[in-house]
């Protein structure tokens, strides 16, 4: 089976223009909710997060899963009205909260509180995190900055190996990766609840190296197939150039999707979100490499010989 892949780049641009106008609306809708286009962590916004489980070791402590309401209460009387509530854990029983920063006299104070209305708390699974205002700024502002000047690195890298146009297509398909997961991840924060933290930095990163990777082995079957038989149209070279190196494409993708997929479900909590971000992104970036950077590559070089035959006619 051969795929055609000029024929039918309308398609695959429709797709990827409707996955990312998604995310760029749930990015906005994000906005104006958290002020971010991404539901931030603590790491990002500075605070403090306190992750509580019920002591289900207590007779009838955990007949019900806790009720957020009653949370919410708590957290109102402690002057702590704009916390973030959320229900984790088996069954409900447990509850992850993010507040403004809160000093130990604070914390164990909402503790006792929350212990009163909710039922006693294991204190062995309890977890406490703390991160500051500034050290939240610091690590956004570093991570975009770790992301912009990989793109720089790329498109340099790609310009001077290839071409300039080969380049700009490779970036455009890194910010479709990059926009995919973001807009996957808006939407998760939306109706999940899921936040972002700096392992999503590491995961866009991650993304960009995969991604380019794919693009260029395409990109370089491209420029071999030109050198041998330059006189075939470059529409007709993007395709064999893809279908020749698809299988490749595919199996490596496979191959880092496997043990991404084990940590998702089998890594933990830490981990999870993290590794699915890596999915997606993984993902998008066999997608882009194959339908995107090469379809736009041969739109964009059959236009410019178009321009370029069109020229001397204008000029009679």
């Amino acid at each position: 089976m051969t795929l055609k892949v000029i024929q039918q780049r309308s398609i695959w641009w429709a797709i990827s223009g409707a996955v990312i106008l998604a995310g760029l609306i749930a990015m906005l809708i994000s906005w104006q909710q958290f002020g971010a286009p991404l539901r931030p962590s603590l790491d990002f916004v500075g605070g403090t997060r306190l992750q509580l489980e019920r002591d289900c070791s207590q007779p009838n402590a955990c007949a019900e899963p806790i009720d957020p309401a009653k949370v919410r209460q708590v957290l109102d009387s402690q002057n702590l009205a704009n916390s973030s509530i959320q229900i984790v854990g088996q069954d409900g029983q447990a509850v992850s909260l993010r507040t403004s920063f809160l000093s130990p006299d604070q914390r164990a104070q909402l503790q006792d509180a929350l212990s009163q209305e909710l039922g006693a708390f294991d204190p062995q699974k309890t977890q406490i995190d703390t991160v500051g205002p500034t050290v939240g700024r610091q690590l956004f502002t570093s991570g975009l900055l770790a992301l912009m000047l990989s793109f720089v690195g790329i498109m340099v890298y790609v310009g001077f190996r290839f071409q300039p146009d080969f380049a700009v297509f490779a970036i455009v398909a890194l910010f479709h990766d990059v926009l995919v997961t973001a807009g996957v991840f808006a939407i998760l924060g939306l109706v999940l609840g899921i936040e972002v933290d700096s392992l999503f930095i590491v995961a866009l990163l991650t993304i960009v190296g995969f991604s380019v990777n794919d693009t260029v082995v395409i990109y370089d079957r491209i420029r071999e197939t030109k050198q041998i038989d330059g006189d075939r149209s470059i529409n007709e070279i993007v395709d064999d150039a893809v279908n020749q190196t698809l299988a490749r494409s595919i199996n490596t993708t496979l191959t880092a999707l496997l043990p991404l997929t084990a940590i998702f479900f089998l890594g933990g909590d830490t981990l999870k979100y993290f590794a699915l971000a890596l999915i997606i992104g993984f993902t998008a970036g066999a997608y882009s490499s194959i339908f995107i950077a090469s379809t736009m590559l041969a739109w964009w070089r059959v236009r410019s010989e178009r321009s370029v035959s069109a020229t001397p006619l204008e000029g009679n």
